[in-house]
């Protein structure tokens, strides 16, 4: 195997200039992630979610974003999970968007407060009915002895809720990622990548600054 140390390539798509970048990062991401969507990526909305447990012990793992309201980026996950847990401990968190085929990347810092329980049923509702049996089923992040006793909770679920309307868990819910600051980073000739980092601090406006490779 070729040594790790010798892998690299290019990065030459393309450029992200200060005629480019739009005014407003929402608009900035949302084009984007129009574009991953476009380019056909795989789990385009895929995003590591970053916490931070009480004894200062960073977590990261990927989940799905489902939607950009009032100025926040939406995803749900069980509340007994350890990111849920990290986040009710310490609500500062950090989302990235890794679109590796499009030489770009869309980092977000910020801080996570729980989605309405209105909002959290309107959703669960949406989703297929084996995700919303899986969501009852499964005790987010606990042990269990084997592949079979999971799908065996499974089906007990599903005996449970046969012919009935399956109601959001009170153990499961959303987070509302609101940012203080969203960089967008293009990737670039000769290692010189492009990134712009929008940051607000107690105020609605957004400031922008470009930031060095």
């Amino acid at each position: 195997m070729q040594p790790l140390s010798q892998i690299r390539r290019e990065y030459s798509q393309g450029h992200l200039t200060e005629e480019s970048l739009l005014s407003d990062p929402y608009s900035q991401f949302n084009q984007w992630m129009g574009d991953a969507v476009k380019a056909g990526l795989p789990d385009p909305t895929a995003m590591t979610v970053a916490s931070v447990d009480g004894q200062g012990q960073p977590s990261q793992r990927i989940v799905l974003l489902k939607d950009v309201i009032d100025g926040g980026f939406v995803f749900y996950t069980n509340l007994g999970s350890r990111k849920a847990q990290d986040l009710m401990t310490n609500n500062k968190v950090s989302l990235h968007f890794p679109w590796h085929i499009l030489e770009r990347q869309v980092h977000v810092r910020g801080t996570a407060s729980l989605v309405a329980r209105d909002e959290v049923q309107k959703y669960f509702s949406s989703r297929p009915i084996s995700s919303q049996l899986a969501a009852w089923t499964s005790k987010q992040s606990q042990p269990i002895d084997s592949r079979e006793a999971l799908l065996a909770r499974f089906e007990e679920t599903k005996d449970t809720f046969s012919n009935k309307d399956i109601p959001a868990p009170e153990f499961w819910g959303g987070f509302k990622v609101a940012p203080q600051e969203i960089e967008f980073w293009q990737g670039g000739d000769h290692r010189l990548h492009d990134r712009f980092v929008f940051s607000r601090e107690n105020s609605a406006d957004w400031s922008v600054q470009r930031l060095m490779p």
